[in-house]
């Protein structure tokens, strides 16, 4: 084994020697052809499912779109000229059929290299709005379903910087739309201005839990810009253009109707800005208007949120989550914290639910208090409501049935929501009369639809629920052989007609109608699989145990001419893993894999390198439990290395691998697992770490599921930073990042300060920094040279 290393260390030294300063590459033949392929369409469906609208678009973005401008303002990535994020995907074209149809329709007079994005059925489905972005702006489109017939509405001037710019009018013949203002300022260009003076923050002295954001304002430039770019007018637009102003400029973040269209809620931004939180954290004001545009009623006044509270059951004081009732003309509900928004206080109640009917005049009525922290509510249109809690903590979820007649309430759900074995499943849903979701109920019977998580395997099902005895009947357990099945809409409950998709590792997924009662089921897509040279190859999910006991899972694949019975050649293994936090090991050790999920090869994974005689274990299970008071990360490392072990052992055993030749691999918090794995076990010949965080010092308030911060236990967050112990990280590793990386906590510096001490440590270590990347690549260009990459560094030290 040392001489095996010795090698690989010299091999990959000289390789890399000689690849500074190169061009973009592609990778083998093999993974080319599974990389750069043609994506099939996406399918968008109204709630009567009687049209498809199938979306298009280029597999990959090209390093031309993610070289647009761009201005980092609030947590937002804008571009200061087309006015939406320049992050956003776009479609490049729409197609549409009837459910009843078997062939779909070319849309008609699309905009010409359309960049399509912000689809949205009108309230009466007849027709499709969506936004094009053009090299000056935004402008709104709709498309007749019935003719296929697109046409421009506004010009290209709609303000998307901050989401969707337009809602429906229930009328289903006009628009509210956020346009720029008519006397918009020119944006400062910082670099070009003499500073007037130095930045100065301060703290007031109270205790507070902040992460480490990115893309904030850093100065009094930044707020001016932000401020000139989030600002908008708000317009009524006809189908024909036709405008009627409603409101003056202002900082719209959203903008809804009541259910029954006779009021507009909006809520504005206020100052002060601040630099160290992003903006859905600045200050707030929520209005209430009539359909004049006249004032009804400030509801919301929110102060700017720079203190929270420690614990991710915390929360801010005042009215959250405020929003319209869906089962009721225009009420609004919201809810406040009793606790002061404190997980760490004492209290019986934590959060209180109000209803408050417009037009406000009277006081916001107490509907339901929670023991825990407040999650959702959902409506029904037969005097029902659903009520979930929950607490991180013990991960525990409760559910309440709501009898709105009498406010009586009864437990429907208990449990932990990490077991997904004993998820009773979501509420079925329809449109009501004002076009919002609520549950479905027919005859007094709700519908829940599940996953079907067991410990045989995966089988999706349908329960009827009595909603006044709260007892359930399955009508349908799915039991489609060599078949994933998913079940996406009950279409009619009394004929038992349903929606799923069917998927096979083999078979791309496609929609079908079906009849629980006959068993029957109609084809209404036919997507073929665009990655055929793989469809062949061995794909099994494998169970095994910790050396703890936990149980643990992997899907394995191997080469499609891997003789599995002979096994005389011994493979080289790739694992692919996510580490994940849990209280309890029973949760750990449940399976939510799938044989029978299509196999999708895409940049996240190692699948690709089945094609080149590599043994893969994607999804290996990683869980990190922390049981009673106990939290998972006190044990990490130790947990790590034998899941790790675990998932090695179990592929040796069946007599597959060559142990001596294994590479680990993940992105993100997979990264930073891989380092550790590197640096604490000599169970790997290399690894590969994607956009990580290597030193914990630099996310001192939390980091992935850890509340405590760093003064709390600096021993944690320094024994789990690869970068604390880069003196004893000896294996060959590849390490990638997007210079442009944009997640909490995963800066670039990350990977550039591991590089640089494992550099000078003496670590066979190479850094690859993916230009104009965040922290999901995008680009065609850099995912094919990253896929070279990996594959040179796996040919050097595995393969040879």
């Amino acid at each position: 084994m040392k001489i095996k290393l010795t090698i690989c260390l010299l091999a990959f030294l000289n390789f890399y020697d000689a690849q500074e300063n190169i061009a973009y590459q592609k990778p083998s033949a093999e993974i080319l052809k599974l990389a750069d392929y043609e994506r099939p369409p996406s399918v968008l469906m109204n709630s009567k499912k009687d049209w498809i609208v199938f979306t298009y678009r280029p597999t990959y973005k090209t390093l031309e779109d993610l070289s647009q401008q761009e201005m980092k303002l609030g947590g937002l990535r804008i571009n200061p000229v087309t006015n939406i994020s320049s992050t956003v995907t776009y479609l490049n074209n729409l197609k549409i059929r009837k459910m009843s149809d078997k062939n779909e329709v070319q849309v008609k007079n699309l905009p010409a290299n359309p960049k399509i994005t912000y689809t949205s059925f009108s309230p009466d489905e007849k027709k499709l709005a969506f936004t094009n972005t053009t090299s000056k702006g935004v402008e709104l489109w709709i498309v007749d379903l019935e003719t296929a017939t697109a046409k421009k509405v506004t010009a290209d001037n709609l303000n998307a910087n901050l989401g969707v710019p337009y809602v429906w009018y229930k009328d289903s013949q006009s628009f509210l739309i956020k346009t720029l203002p008519k006397s918009r300022e020119a944006l400062i260009d910082a670099s070009k201005d003499l500073p007037t003076g130095p930045i100065v923050s301060t703290a007031d002295g109270k205790v507070s839990q902040n992460r480490t954001y990115q893309d904030l304002l850093k100065n009094p430039q930044d707020e001016k810009n932000f401020e000139i770019l989030t600002s908008s007018d708000i317009y009524k637009v006809d189908f024909n253009g036709g405008l009627t102003k409603v409101k003056d400029k202002d900082l719209y973040s959203s903008v809804s109707f009541s259910p029954d269209g006779n009021y507009l809620m909006a809520t504005t931004i206020k100052k002060p800005f601040s630099y160290i939180v992003p903006l859905y954290r600045f200050p707030m004001t929520t209005t209430v208007y009539d359909a004049n545009g006249n004032v009804v009623k400030v509801v919301n006044e929110v102060p700017l949120n720079e203190i929270m509270p420690k614990g991710f059951s915390s929360v801010r004081q005042g009215k959250r989550d405020l929003g319209w009732r869906s089962d009721a003309p225009s009420t609004l509900v919201y809810a406040e914290a009793l606790d002061g928004g404190d997980q760490s206080k004492t209290a019986d109640f934590r959060d209180e639910i109000f209803t408050w009917e417009a037009p406000f005049n009277n006081a916001p009525k107490s509907f339901f208090k929670t023991k825990q922290r407040y999650g959702d509510v959902s409506w029904t249109n037969d005097h029902y409501a659903i009520v979930s809690e929950s607490w991180y903590d013990t991960r525990n979820i409760k559910s309440f049935l709501i009898d709105l007649n009498n406010n009586e309430s009864k437990v429907i759900d208990d449990r932990n929501y990490q077991d997904v074995y004993s998820d009773p499943g979501n509420f079925n849903t329809t449109k009501n009369q004002y076009g919002r979701y609520v549950v479905d109920i027919k005859g007094g019977k709700s519908y829940l639809i599940g996953d079907g998580f067991t410990k045989d395997g995966q089988h999706p099902f349908i329960d009827e629920m009595d909603m006044k005895t709260l007892k359930k009947k399955r009508l349908y357990t799915s039991n489609v052989k060599n078949t994933k099945e998913e079940i996406i809409d009950i279409l009619n409950p009394s004929k038992g007609e349903i929606l799923t998709t069917q998927q096979s590792a083999s078979q791309y997924p496609n929609y079908f109608k079906k009849s629980i009662k006959s068993n029957k089921a109609e084809a209404v897509t036919n997507f073929a699989n665009p990655f055929e040279s793989i469809k062949d190859v061995y794909k099994e999910v494998i169970t095994y145990k910790r050396n703890d006991g936990v149980t643990l899972t992997g899907t394995l694949y191997l080469p499609a001419n891997y003789d599995r019975k002979a096994k005389k050649e011994k493979l080289p293994l790739l694992i692919w893993a996510y580490p994940t936090e849990y209280k309890d090991k029973n949760t750990a050790g449940q399976n939510t894999q799938n044989p029978n999920d299509f196999t999708f090869p895409y940049y996240g994974s190692f699948v690709y390198w089945t094609t080149k005689g590599y043994a893969v274990l994607d999804d290996a299970s990683f869980p990190i439990i922390g049981e009673g008071k106990t939290e998972p990360n006190d044990t990490f490392i130790t947990q790590l290395v034998a899941n790790g072990r675990a998932a090695i052992d179990a592929v040796d055993q069946l007599g597959y691998i060559d142990r001596a030749k294994v590479a680990v691999g993940g992105h993100s918090y997979g990264a930073f697992m891989t380092a550790n794995l590197l640096t604490h076990s000599k169970d790997y010949a290399c690894g590969i770490a994607r956009s990580g965080a290597y030193n914990r010092t630099l996310t001192p308030f939390g980091f992935q599921s850890e509340q405590r911060n760093y003064w709390d236990v600096p021993e944690i967050y320094n024994t789990m930073s690869p970068f604390m112990n880069a003196d004893k990280m000896k294996t060959p590793m590849l390490l990638v990042h997007g210079d442009a990386d944009n997640n909490p906590g995963t800066f670039t510096l990350q990977t550039e300060r591991y590089f640089q001490a494992l550099k000078n440590l003496g670590a066979p270590v190479k850094m690859v920094l993916l230009p104009k990347e965040a922290h999901g690549y995008a680009a065609k260009e850099n995912i094919l040279h990253l896929l070279w990459e990996q594959d040179q560094f796996l040919e050097k030290c595995l393969k040879k």
